[in-house]
């Protein structure tokens, strides 16, 4: 999972089309509530989801600065055209186009492919690969597990002494790497294509938490690590951090595209779920397969075929609308299997601290929303089961 942790940035990994994911026809994320915190390419990711039957809360975290007001951008561009460099490491396909396109608009495109066709060209990864050579460009190297940790390591075995480094970058960047290249004798430039800045709409993070926190979110997905700092940093404004990590350890499931996405979230003492391919298509499969092996419950019961996915709970496929608190109380006795559960053991469930009025009232409530009532059964002096 840690594997490009010590990779030069912790950027937006590589996204591929989704149209071909899976069929539009299809909706097994129908009943889940699923967030969305990225910025680019989030209809992309909205739309999947979607039309897989989901429903999204998008809260975008961070957006890309424009081009325009970067003046960082053309100024670290003006200076590696004239250091005019031996080696040149490219990170991303995204960022690379949008260095070069950066370039032109200020007028300096055309040097700055001169300068880099007479460079080495190293890449991170075949996205990467291909944004260079649309450029006109030739790489001479590439990362055999798309790390830029990777990358570095093969630089320090032919030596970097004396010589000249650019590093393309995101709006994240781990130290670690450079610091490797500068202590081994190399001086080290970098740009960054882009840079992360505040989206507006400054209510959407807090309205995202509120629903982790309060039970609401089945899964948070993210596509860049600084999106999960920012999500950090609002949770703690709001003074909900721990609750909102206690929420993500618990009920709701973290995904990510992966690993140098997923790094923060590990470091904050979570499991994220991670793709092998490190694409937004195979995130969403990933996620698909993952509720529906995990958080979809169906049971055949005398009261009918029972079915809960996420929120969205069926009786012979008729939808019956719950509250928070009897769908709670629904969702453990379907993961009994109409085994009994014990009256404390669901107090505990529905933090109702041994309250018998509480729990009463609670099963009274699902009773009377359900079609059949008696689907939950009373067992004397024991708990309740379903009615199989």
């Amino acid at each position: 999972m840690t594997a490009d942790g010590a990779a030069i940035n912790t950027p937006t990994e590589e996204t591929t089309p989704l149209a071909a994911v899976e069929s539009a026809a299809d909706t097994p994320l129908d009943g889940f509530l699923i967030g969305v915190t990225s910025h680019r390419r989030s209809r992309d990711l909205i739309e999947a989801l979607e039309r897989r039957g989901a429903e999204v809360l998008h809260a975008p975290a961070l957006k890309i600065a424009p081009v325009q007001e970067d003046t960082a951008l053309i100024e670290d561009t003006r200076a590696i055209i004239e250091a005019r460099p031996d080696i040149c490491i490219a990170t991303t396909a995204y960022g690379m186009r949008r260095w070069c396109e950066a370039a032109d608009s200020f007028g300096i495109g055309e040097q700055l492919l001169e300068v880099l066709s007479a460079t080495r060209m190293f890449v991170r990864g075949p996205k990467a690969r291909g944004a260079v050579r649309a450029a006109g460009l030739a790489d001479v190297g590439i990362s055999s597990d798309e790390t830029t940790a990777t990358l570095v390591d093969m630089l320090l075995h032919e030596g970097v002494r004396g010589k000249t480094v650019a590093v393309q970058l995101h709006g994240y960047t781990d130290v670690r790497q450079l610091e490797r290249l500068r202590m081994s004798g190399a001086k080290v430039l970098t740009v960054t294509p882009y840079r992360w800045v505040k989206p507006d709409g400054s209510d959407k993070l807090p309205r995202l938490i509120d629903a982790a926190c309060g039970g609401k979110l089945d899964v948070l997905t993210f596509t860049s690590a600084p999106a999960v700092d920012a999500l950090w940093s609002t949770a703690h404004e709001m003074g909900m951090y721990q609750q909102l990590i206690e929420a993500l350890k618990t009920h709701v499931t973290v995904a990510a595209v992966g690993p140098v996405t997923a790094q923060p979230l590990v470091d904050a003492g979570l499991s994220p779920l991670i793709p092998d391919r490190y694409r937004m298509g195979a995130l969403i499969r990933l996620v698909t397969e993952h509720l529906a092996l995990n958080h979809v419950r169906r049971l055949a019961t005398k009261a009918g075929h029972v079915e809960l996915r996420g929120r969205c709970l069926k009786i012979d496929g008729e939808v019956v609308d719950l509250a928070p608190a009897p769908l709670l109380l629904l969702r453990a006795l379907l993961g009994a299997g109409g085994a009994v559960l014990s009256r404390e053991s669901l107090s505990e469930l529905l933090e109702l601290r041994g309250s018998v009025h509480a729990l009463d009232m609670t099963v009274s409530r699902l009773r009377s929303a359900l079609p059949d009532g008696s689907l939950v059964e009373t067992v004397v002096k024991r708990g309740y089961r379903l009615r199989v």
